[in-house]
């Protein structure tokens, strides 16, 4: 069967051009919603940010914007002159751009076609002062349409970590992701599987409640390395819920940001 390929991007606008010299961008993408993407592209910023680099978060999930309170932000950004300023979280100045942080109101629906998102997710880009960003993370809506296509071919992308939970019907799924970021020629970082299982709180016994499933063996024959398997915690729900992820201290990503950056290739 033939492959099916995207359309070739338009390049009058260098969206590389407008982000900080040497920065290094790193998407984090899912095959479907409700696998926790945001909260592993979160939590990866904050193991970043708690090493000293100066990281930022584009949030380009525009229906579906969920970093902003994991944070606690609510401000709109201010203009700068030409430019808008991202918030800066409380607690590690991580820099933030999310939609969210513009609407009237934070339960707005944002009721728009394609086009229209992935501009804006452009603009976000070319509209807003990154400053001195090191690491700028890329939290893209689920699936493998138009905002994924956009950043894939629009951004010097050095790699995209692909989140996913662990039940059968997600393998093909992933699988999907997986051959989108191969068409595009994006390094694929690693994998998260996120859910993976619970510890009980009173004997402290592992419950694999969805089994070992389908997406960690297509993980296996894809040769991609898993990265972290995440439990259900109630702690990070509740932090995440408060608007205080930064204090989370079961960040599995602290042990892994040299792993994750020796993965990651270069700017463009």
């Amino acid at each position: 069967m033939t492959e099916t390929r995207p359309p070739q991007a338009d390049q009058t606008v260098s969206l590389a051009d407008h982000l900080p010299a040497g920065a290094r961008c790193l998407a984090v993408l899912s095959g479907k919603g409700g696998v926790g993407k945001s909260v592993v592209a979160s939590l990866l910023a904050v193991a970043l940010a708690r090493r000293g680099h100066r990281v930022g978060i584009l949030d380009a999930d525009l229906t579906g914007p969920s970093i902003p309170t994991m944070f606690g932000l609510h401000r709109i950004p201010a203009d700068e002159g030409d430019c808008i300023a991202p918030a800066r979280t409380p607690r590690l100045g991580i820099r933030v751009m999310s939609l969210n942080l513009l609407m009237d109101r934070e339960d707005d629906p944002v009721i728009w076609r394609g086009p229209l998102i992935s501009k804006t997710v452009e603009q976000f880009v070319t509209d807003v002062d990154w400053d001195s960003v090191e690491y700028l993370l890329l939290d893209l809506p689920p699936g493998t349409s138009d905002v994924p296509l956009t950043v894939m071919q629009r951004l010097p992308l050095g790699g995209v970590v692909i989140v996913y939970s662990p039940q059968d019907l997600v393998g093909m799924i992933v699988r999907k992701a997986i051959r989108m970021a191969a068409v595009l020629q994006t390094p694929v970082v690693g994998l998260v599987e996120n859910m993976s299982y619970l510890i009980c709180p009173h004997c402290g016994q592992r419950i694999d409640l969805f089994g070992a499933g389908e997406a960690s063996r297509a993980a296996g024959t894809s040769g991609l390395r898993v990265l972290a398997r995440l439990p259900l915690d109630p702690e990070l729900s509740r932090l995440c819920d408060r608007g205080e992820i930064e204090s989370y201290e079961r960040n599995p990503f602290d042990a892994l940001v040299d792993v994750i950056l020796g993965a990651l290739g270069p700017r463009g």
